[in-house]
C-alpha cells in the first residue's frame, strides 16, 4: 500500500477505530476464558520491552481473560514487524495478543511503501502496559569533558569520521530522535541500526560507536556503573530512575520530547468482549506489587488505560511523525 494511500486510509478510518473501541468495556461479558494466551514480542529477549511483556503475562492466568499465565514468544527482526505480521494471521479468539512500541503502528506507515499488515485494519488496541523515556548516550570514543548534548554536536561536529549513534532499529523512534538531533542543529551524525538495544548498547560501552539512543531503561546500569553517560533523557519531565540527567527540553530540544508507550493488540475481528477481558487483565497486572518492582529495574512507568485512548493516541503519534520523517527523507528503501 503506497504511504500516501497509508495516510488516506489512517485517516478515513481513525474515527471509525476510536468509535469501535469505545465499546469495549468491562459490561461485556465474556462467554470463555482462553487456556492461555500467547504473547508475541518483535524485539530480543531480555529487553526492557520482552520483561514488561512476559510480567504482564504472568499476571494474565486466573482472570477473566485467562486460564493460566500468558507466554511471551519473541519474534525478533525487521524493527518488530514479524511480530505484527504474525498476530494478522492468528486467531480472532484472544489466544494470541502482540505487544509492540507504538513506532511498528503509527510510524512504520510513513517508512514502508509496503506493510505485510495494515495498523487499523488487521489488528486492534487493547490496552498499554507501559511508558518508554528514550535516552542518548555516550561511550569512551567519546571524551569526558562531553557532559552535555551541546558539548556532543561540538565534538561531533569537529571529529565527523567518528560522529556515529546506534539505535534499536531502523525506523525506530529513537533513530529519529537522534536524526532529528543532527539534522536540526547543522551535524552530519551516521546512524548504524541495531537488532535491539542490547547490541548496541554493548558496542558504545566498547567504543566502536560513539553514542545511542534508546529506552533508557537499556542504559541505566552502564551509566550507574561508569560505562556511559545518558546525556539526556526524552520525557516531559526528568526520569525517576536517572534523576540527574536532564530532559533534552531542559537542554533547548524541546521538540524531541517523547513519551512511547509499550502496548497489547489483538487480531482484527476480535470481539470486543475478548478485548474488554483483555484490557482489564492488562490494568491489573500493571497494578501488582511485582510488575512495579520489575518496571523499576528496567527504567519503565507503568502506563495503563483504555483501548480507547490507545487507539486515540495511535493516530496522533501518527499525525505528528509523518511530517518530522519526511523531513528526515528516511524510507525503507533509503
Amino acid at each position: 500500500m503506497p504511504i500516501a494511500h497509508n495516510r488516506r486510509h489512517f485517516i478515513q478510518t481513525g474515527a471509525a477505530l476510536a468509535a469501535a473501541t469505545a465499546a469495549y468495556s468491562p459490561a461485556f461479558v465474556l462467554a470463555q476464558t482462553v487456556e492461555q494466551v500467547k504473547i508475541l514480542y518483535g524485539f530480543p529477549a531480555g529487553s526492557a520491552g520482552d520483561i514488561c511483556a512476559r510480567r504482564v503475562g504472568d499476571k494474565m492466568g486466573g482472570t477473566r481473560y485467562a486460564k493460566n499465565n500468558g507466554i511471551v514468544e519473541t519474534k525478533a527482526g525487521a524493527g518488530g514487524r514479524i511480530a505484527l505480521e504474525g498476530l494478522k494471521i492468528a486467531p480472532a479468539d484472544g489466544s494470541v495478543l502482540a505487544m509492540t512500541p507504538f513506532s511498528c503502528v503509527s510510524l512504520y506507515p510513513h517508512i514502508y511503501s509496503k506493510l505485510a499488515y495494515d495498523p487499523v485494519k488487521d489488528i486492534v488496541a487493547v490496552g498499554t502496559a507501559s511508558m518508554i523515556h528514550h535516552g542518548f548516550a555516550v561511550g569512551p570514543l567519546v571524551p569526558a569533558s562531553v557532559k552535555t548534548l551541546r558539548d556532543f554536536l561540538v565534538w561531533a561536529r569537529a571529529n565527523p569520521k567518528d560522529a556515529s549513534y546506534g539505535s534499536p532499529a531502523a525506523g525506530s523512534t529513537p533513530h529519529f530522535i537522534a536524526a532529528l538531533l543532527g539534522l536540526n542543529n547543522g551535524v552530519d551524525l551516521k546512524h548504524i541500526a541495531y537488532r535491539g538495544s542490547v547490541p548496541g548498547v554493548t558496542d558504545t560501552v566498547g567504543g566502536q560507536i560513539a553514542s545511542m539512543c534508546c529506552p533508557h531503561g537499556d542504559l541505566i546500569a552502564n551509566h550507574k556503573a561508569g560505562k556511559l553517560r545518558i546525556l539526556a533523557t526524552s520525557g516531559k519531565q526528568r526520569s525517576t530512575f536517572v534523576p540527574d540527567v536532564p530532559t533534552f527540553a531542559e537542554q533547548g530540544f524541546a521538540d524531541l520530547t517523547v513519551e512511547e508507550w509499550f502496548g497489547f493488540y489483538a487480531p482484527a475481528r476480535t470481539p470486543a468482549s475478548v478485548v474488554a477481558a483483555a484490557n482489564a487483565a492488562i490494568n491489573a497486572a500493571i497494578k501488582d506489587k511485582g510488575y512495579l518492582d520489575a518496571m523499576n529495574v528496567v527504567g519503565l512507568i507503568p502506563y495503563g488505560g483504555t483501548a480507547r485512548d490507545m487507539a486515540l493516541s495511535q493516530k496522533v503519534e501518527f499525525d505528528r511523525w509523518g511530517p518530522l520523517i519526511k523531513r528526515i527523507g528516511f524510507t525503507a528503501e533509503s
